[in-house]
């Protein structure tokens, strides 16, 4: 990871988006990181954060493990 990569190391996929839901990336986008032009790193990254949180709102609230909840 370097030091202008926005990776978290999450690497786990949205599948209504298609974006990381460490990074906010699509894959597209992760493989051509390297080859974008300064203008169109720095509007990704502007456009991230975004990303992230909308991801993490939209993402389901883990059920309590089973055998921790009532008994009838």
């Amino acid at each position: 990871m370097k030091k202008d990569d926005p990776c978290t190391g999450v690497c786990a996929w949205d599948g209504k988006t298609g974006w990381c839901l460490g990074c906010g990336r699509t894959v597209p986008e992760i493989k051509a990181w390297r080859k974008l032009t300064p203008y169109r790193r720095t509007a990704l990254l502007r456009e991230l954060p975004r990303r992230v949180e909308q991801v993490s709102r939209q993402q389901p609230v883990e059920a309590p493990p089973a055998g921790t909840g009532r008994r009838s």
